[in-house]
């Protein structure tokens, strides 16, 4: 399996470096800082750049860590990325050295992003699209749009996939899940050990699909006890959607 290390970047932006049998793949670029230290720490030497979207969070380092490396990014959002080598699509497998990747379009966030799932390392990881007990904000895509996205990516990745996120946003989200959901045991019993984690100042990042298919209100809006706790009995799980994600707007 391979190595791999969460690295805390900004105010509350991930990065993440993975690494295999000389292979070292970084996921998006938030701070060039940060991504330094954990290579001179490690001691790897970057070979790839996998970005998941063009947000400036999220590709604003990548010409002061890239070096020699090689920067593959979403060919739907080509044009807006500075400094990309290579470009993938939806559904594209490849391979970086020994791990074998594939792309899974996610539009809702941004109109164009990816989200990268890798099988045999059993790890994806979904950027702004699915965080930990929420999901993206609608910047590019509607909320049907969104919506097919995390049905995408719920029925892509197998429960025991570790799924790292972009942000660290849980304590928030599951908050606003537990207040949404108040009588839903699971969201409650996860808010306490999330609100003990970020006490610690530990991350949250990363979580797993079967946690997110229990405690992510977002994925669950096609579940009828989501809809009834919103009063929304029988209506379209996109309606569901639209409701939770304008919900979570003006939660803070």
């Amino acid at each position: 399996m391979a190595d791999v290390r969460l690295i805390p970047c900004l105010s509350d932006n991930y990065a993440v470096l993975v690494h295999k049998d000389g292979e070292t793949i970084l996921v998006d670029a938030p701070e060039a800082g940060p991504i330094k230290a954990a290579l001179e720490e490690t001691g790897w030497t970057l070979t790839s750049v996998l970005v998941t979207h063009h947000h400036s969070d999220h590709v604003q380092a990548i010409g002061a860590v890239k070096g020699s490396a090689t920067v593959i990014g979403p060919e739907g959002e080509a044009d807006r990325i500075k400094g990309l080598d290579r470009t993938v699509a939806d559904g594209e497998e490849f391979k970086l050295g020994p791990v074998r990747i594939r792309a899974i379009s996610t539009p809702g966030h941004t109109s164009g992003p990816l989200c990268y799932y890798l099988p045999e390392e059993r790890i994806a990881f979904t950027a702004d699209t699915l965080f930990a007990m929420g999901c993206g904000r609608l910047f590019e895509g509607d909320a049907a749009t969104m919506w097919r996205s995390l049905q995408t990516l719920r029925a892509a990745l197998p429960d025991d996939t570790d799924i790292y996120c972009g942000h660290e946003y849980t304590l928030t989200n599951a908050r606003y899940a537990h207040e949404t959901l108040p009588d839903d045991v699971a969201i409650a019993e996860r808010l306490e050990v999330v609100r003990e984690a970020r006490e610690r100042k530990e991350p949250t990042v990363p979580t797993t699909m079967a946690a997110e298919k229990a405690t992510n209100p977002f994925l669950r809006a096609d579940d009828p006890t989501v809809a009834a706790a919103l009063g929304m009995e029988g209506a379209e799980p996109a309606e569901v959607f639209a409701r939770l994600r304008k919900g979570r707007d003006g939660f803070s």
